[in-house]
């Protein structure tokens, strides 16, 4: 019974942590930047670029190109991915988009090279390059007569692919919104301002959070602030505006509307600005992250007026269509996390994977679905792993998993793509993660650089003749 509570207040406590630390300035601009392709880019562009017809040398190197640019997480990265994807987007390149963004994204390359050194994350970059592109093709192939029905409308549609400039403009802010929120530069971070309030009870109230929701660095679980139950508090205030308000937006805006988009500002704000808990009271933070997310947001105001009524509202419905489909599926999903978190053992992973095997290559794929960190969190994981004596290979392995995977992922994928290509994906993904962390810990090991090429050159091989044979079964 003990440890059912245990694991039950793990679930709720990791699922705290989560929306108070995680979910508003890089998972609540993704939905708004997907609501916004869907709506507001002109389907054309999408095909031309990312489309089934759109050669493959443009196609593949685009979507990885604009993974790049994106700072986001495998959950994070679900609704973009909804986006181009229900736009029109062959599943090749949209598959490409999903991997790359969240396993190669600048922020996390820079990062694995100062905290792991850079053969980890030249490593990294070359392997997700390859995987990603590889993995895109793969699925386009397996399921080339069911795109290609998907796709039936797609290439009846019209159109030149140009997308107009204030749409480019808008669509940019908002990842602008999204860099602003996440990225980890002195340029954002750095105080500008610092004050000190005094709050006699606040010390009080930020130790009993602390006894509900501690912190566990081996495990990656986040504490839950003071200022994260205010923002668990304005989600929940969205939510509820946003039933109705951005619900029934395709009818009319309404004050809910507007009550919702206030509150939204409000939010990404107050989550901007640092609150921090200290012995002489409360330190209140100012950065340049809490300058440059309002001022873009309040950009976006100006921007929408060149639109029409219309568009706006679409744009809003999108955008709460994407929430409903994603957020409930999130939800579940770092619960369930939470509570997996109480029945695993760090110490496990490294008496497993301490050796080059298939074993603990898997052990490092298996961690990585199960153990979902946020964006950039599994760095100091690896690191502290990698410490206490995992092998390189392995580490590599879950590097590689750990980005793409984790159960709500999987979950939300199935939802957008359906479960047959979900489930391919994820035994793709893990295939190829454990591949890598062989080779990777081979060639650590000393093996030659030849042999590695000829057994690389092998694998390679036999996929390629197993996806020949299926490409000739499905056109017969």
């Amino acid at each position: 019974m003990d440890i059912a509570i245990a694991a039950v207040q793990s679930g709720l406590a990791s699922l705290a942590s989560y929306l108070a630390a995680h979910v508003l300035l890089c998972l609540v601009p993704a939905f708004f930047i997907a609501g916004a392709l869907s709506a507001l880019v002109p389907q054309a562009s999408i095909t031309r670029f990312l489309g089934p017809d759109a050669p493959k040398w443009i196609a593949y190197p685009a979507a990885a190109g604009a993974g790049s640019l994106l700072a986001v997480c495998s959950c994070t990265v679900q609704p973009l991915f909804a986006g181009i994807y229900k736009k029109g987007a062959g599943l090749g390149p949209a598959i490409t988009f999903l991997f790359f963004a969240p396993a190669a994204n600048i922020l996390a390359l820079s990062y694995t090279g100062v905290a792991l050194g850079a053969d980890i994350a030249i490593a990294r970059v070359v392997l997700a390059l390859s995987f990603g592109i590889g993995i895109g093709m793969i699925m386009a192939i397996i399921f080339r007569k069911s795109e290609a029905a998907r796709q039936g409308d797609v290439r009846a549609f019209v159109g030149d692919g140009r997308v107009p400039a204030r749409t480019l403009l808008f669509v940019g802010t908002l990842v602008a919104l999204l860099i602003a929120g996440t990225l980890k530069v002195d340029l954002l971070t750095a105080p500008l301002w610092q004050h000190t309030l005094a709050a006699p009870d606040a010390a009080g109230v930020q130790a009993l959070l602390d006894r509900w929701v501690p912190a566990n660095e081996a495990v990656g679980a986040e504490a839950l602030s003071l200022q994260g139950v205010l923002l668990i508090a304005l989600l929940l205030a969205i939510g509820a505006a946003g039933w109705r308000g951005l619900g029934q937006v395709d009818t009319r805006f309404s004050g809910l509307t507007w009550l919702a988009l206030t509150l939204t500002v409000l939010t990404l704000a107050f989550a901007a600005f640092g609150l921090r808990v200290s012995d002489a009271g409360l330190t209140m933070t100012l950065t340049g992250r809490t300058l440059a997310v309002p001022l873009l947001c309040l950009a976006l105001l100006p921007q929408a007026r060149r639109f029409d009524a219309w568009d706006m509202q679409q744009w809003l419905w999108e955008t709460w269509r994407f929430v409903k489909m994603i957020f409930p599926l999130l939800v579940v999903g770092v619960f369930i996390v939470g509570v997996i978190r109480v029945f695993i053992q760090p110490e496990w992973i490294q008496a497993i994977a301490g050796s080059n095997t298939v074993l603990a290559n898997l052990a490092g794929v298996v961690f990585g679905v199960f153990m979902y960190f946020p964006t950039l969190v599994e760095v100091p994981i690896a690191k502290m792993f990698l410490s206490l004596g995992m092998h390189p290979g392995p580490l590599i392995a879950y590097l590689m998993a750990d980005p793409e995977l984790s159960l709500q992922s999987i979950l939300i994928t199935s939802a957008i793509i359906g479960k047959l290509k979900a489930w391919t994906y994820v035994g793709f993904v893990a295939l190829f993660s454990t591949a890598a962390g062989l080779t990777y810990g081979a060639w650590v090991d000393g093996t030659s650089i030849a042999l590695l090429a000829l057994l690389v050159g092998g694998f390679v091989g036999l996929l390629l003749t197993a996806l020949h044979f299926i490409e000739r079964k499905s056109t017969c």
